[in-house]
């Protein structure tokens, strides 16, 4: 088969979902041919995840009907041919539904194929002097878990070009099990971080228990220790999420506080940033609306520049800016957060049922964030892949005051609202025994972004009827 010159660049897809086969273009005259085996902008750009090869790897073959496979490794794999032709088998070997799923097609240096993390390559070689040439994005280790096929396997049914009876496979090759045997690959681990906090147990209940999903605290993994590029295989892990932060605005604002707010807050998440950039993590950090001053008209939408009051606002600020700088993030910027544990729906409840009139902040307009609804938003993010960057998530609906949201936890537990009474923020801290963070007045997120990613936040005052019903 001769090769065929001037093919325009394209990804086809495949029966095995993330392997994508691939037409390169190869320009040829009398001296012989060139071709751009590998080119980052124009692949990525047609869809291919940027996988960050690390090594590149050329296996040669002397003879016709050289077969070598099946294989699956803990890393992504591009494969191409520089020299001759080659028959590649794929079976996925990945937990789901396609496990077992075969593809197969014939390769030339005209032709190309992303093989995604888990699903198991092989090949045959068609003509001898074949050179076939792969690049990974992960250095081989011998703690890695790997899975293998058989070559020969009954179920996969590969239909080699050369019987493999009458060729040369290695003793290993033959010895491989059969698919009734082999364990699947496990999808990379999701690692979330703060997992005892009220986000944290919202994502224990949203993600099913799995084998795959990690939770740890600040005792089980210490994010300020300079070896924390060897405190896991880091390789193995597709997320983090990063639910861990230091929250108490106006202990911030004392020296004790403010050195715990820094580190929790901008020196954690630096360290993560790098672990994540190197190792091609996705990072999913939890923001604020303390990033912002309060003084803009309207909803503040992601684009909107930053300014913060107070020491706990310029600490998020900053933990947000450096995890912008990860290739694979998501800002999840939220506000007024209620979940399991202490808050303020819960204080309010609790004033009613003993018949207390509370004084309550009414310049402060905002929207409540369930935990629920924001772990279900970091997940959707997640499995949808959606585009990298800032989201605003919080309930929908209306914007209220912390005293119109007081008022109506007072009449969902069958009590008065009118024993409410409205404060400025001002006159709640007059008097206050220690420092006070300043708060921003508006809170109010934009949630148009979010929306357009294929997320609907519930209103907020459904939410909290529903809460306060559990």
């Amino acid at each position: 088969m001769s090769l065929e010159f001037g093919k325009q660049l394209q990804a086809r897809t495949t029966t095995i979902p993330g392997l994508l086969l691939f037409d390169l273009p190869v320009h040829g005259d009398a001296r012989g041919w060139f071709k751009e085996n590998w080119q980052r902008e124009k692949m990525t750009a047609l869809g291919l995840d940027d996988f960050g090869p690390v090594q590149n790897n050329i296996s040669f073959n002397d003879a016709a009907g050289t077969t070598r496979g099946i294989h699956a490794e803990p890393w992504d794999k591009w494969v191409s041919v520089a020299t001759g032709r080659i028959f590649g088998a794929w079976v996925d070997l990945r937990e789901g539904p396609t496990f077992g799923a075969v593809f197969t097609a014939e390769i030339d240096p005209g032709t190309a194929i992303f093989v995604p993390r888990g699903v198991g390559n092989s090949y045959q070689t068609l003509v001898p002097d074949t050179a076939y040439t792969y690049l990974v994005n992960d250095h081989w280790s011998p703690t890695a878990d790997y899975a293998f096929l058989n070559l020969a396997d009954e179920t996969a049914a590969i239909e080699w070009p050369i019987p493999l009876a009458d060729v040369e496979i290695s003793e290993k090759d033959k010895a491989h099990p059969r698919l009734s045997d082999v364990a699947p690959v496990a999808p990379k681990k999701i690692l979330v971080l703060g997992a005892n906090g009220q986000l944290g147990r919202a994502l224990r209940a949203h993600f099913p228990a799995s084998s795959h999903v990690e939770y740890a605290t600040r005792d089980d993994i210490d994010l300020t220790d300079a070896n924390l590029s060897q405190a896991r295989r880091w390789r193995d892990y597709g997320v983090i999420v990063n639910a861990a932060a230091f929250t108490a605005v106006d202990l911030a604002e004392t020296p004790s506080g403010r050195a715990d707010a820094w580190a929790s807050n901008a020196t954690a998440p630096a360290a993560l940033a790098r672990i994540a950039t190197e190792n091609g993590i996705t990072l999913v950090h939890v923001s604020s609306d303390y990033v912002f001053d309060g003084s803009h008209a309207g909803a503040y939408s992601e684009t909107e520049p930053v300014r913060p009051l107070g020491v706990y606002g310029q600490t998020k600020a900053a933990g947000d800016a450096v995890v912008s700088t990860v290739p694979r993030h998501y800002i999840v910027r939220t506000s007024w957060v209620i979940g399991d544990g202490k808050n303020f729906v819960r204080t309010m409840a609790s004033l009613a049922e003993r018949g207390i009139s509370p004084r309550v902040v009414g310049d402060q307009i905002g929207r409540l964030t369930f935990t629920d609804q924001l772990a279900a938003a970091i997940a959707h993010l997640i499995e949808s892949r959606a585009e990298y960057g800032i989201y605003n998530v919080t309930g929908a609906g209306e914007p209220r005051s912390w005293a119109d949201i007081a008022r109506e936890v007072y009449r969902l537990t069958g009590h008065d609202p009118a024993a409410v009474t409205d404060v400025s923020t001002d006159e709640y801290f007059a008097g206050a025994a220690g420092p006070v963070a300043p708060r921003p007045l508006n809170s109010v997120l934009d949630l148009t972004k979010i929306r357009a990613a294929g997320f609907d936040p519930v209103d907020a005052d459904v939410s909290l009827a529903s809460y306060l019903a559990d």
